[in-house]
């Protein structure tokens, strides 16, 4: 997935699934508006695809219902067909065994998972380890291949009780629980870490460490030398909006600046 220096994944933010408060009744709709994101994204010569049920708040927690796990898998494996990327998946809220299933049945190749170690408390509550059921499940099914990138003090999401368990620390834990890699975010959505605590990660860890939110045209220079790839959703939708579709002409600008890096 990762084929140069500094990868860039580019977010296709579904519209809400069955299932979901705001499901507007069209799966069509759904396809046709993710296939776009998606084409947009490979003509703008990004590198990887991941989907994301952004649009489905209120969130459950750690489960969604059967139905969005099937409008899941229907999407993942169109925009798979349509597209022929790297590609993978975050169900939210933690909906982590249930993602797992639908990158296997789809073909995906890496899941965004949320409450790998430790606990912390997001919007929708209380959100537990789920490393030892996710791990497992993937050994049980033989889909080894479908790489885990572990958010780790995750966005959108209150740190108190591991107050005591540094950011590099969490980084370790999730390795040594095997996660394929680590996501570093900062406080919510289009808000950016700090460089330097994406070096700091990347100075203690073997596996691959990657920018969650905030990265933008502005500052990929500063995130590019330590990360091994970069998530970005809002900074390439019309407006920097994520909300909207993908822009192609932010994206072939940014895909400019990246490339200038390498």
């Amino acid at each position: 997935m990762f084929n140069r220096k500094c990868s860039i994944i580019g977010v296709v933010h579904l519209l809400p699934l069955p299932g979901s408060a705001g499901y507007g009744g069209s799966m069509d709709e759904i396809l046709r508006f993710a296939v776009g994101d998606a084409l947009a994204y490979k003509e703008g010569g990004v590198d990887t695809l991941l989907i994301e049920n952004m649009h489905d708040v209120p969130y459950l927690k750690g489960h969604v219902e059967p139905e969005t796990v099937a409008a899941c898998a229907v999407v993942a494996q169109a925009v798979k067909y349509e597209t022929m990327m790297p590609l993978g998946i975050q169900i939210l809220a933690g909906a982590n065994l249930e993602a797992l299933g639908v990158a296997l049945s789809s073909g995906l190749d890496f899941l965004r998972v949320e409450g790998f170690v430790f606990a912390h408390v997001g919007d929708e509550g209380l959100q537990d380890s789920c490393a030892a059921s996710l791990i497992r499940r993937r050994a049980a099914l033989r889909a080894d291949h479908i790489k885990i990138y572990a958010d780790i003090k995750k966005k959108h999401s209150a740190h108190a009780m591991t107050a005591d368990v540094s950011l590099v620390e969490t980084a370790e834990a999730a390795e040594f629980f095997r996660a394929d890699g680590v996501v570093i975010t900062g406080s919510a959505t289009g808000r950016p870490p700090s460089p330097e605590s994406v070096s700091a990660v990347r100075q203690s860890i073997t596996t691959a460490v990657l920018v969650g939110s905030g990265v933008s045209g502005e500052n990929v220079r500063a995130f590019a030398p330590a990360a091994d790839a970069l998530i970005v959703g809002s900074a390439l939708k019309y407006d920097g909006n994520w909300r909207n579709h993908v822009d192609r002409d932010r994206v072939s600008r940014f895909m400019e600046v990246v490339s200038s890096l390498q």
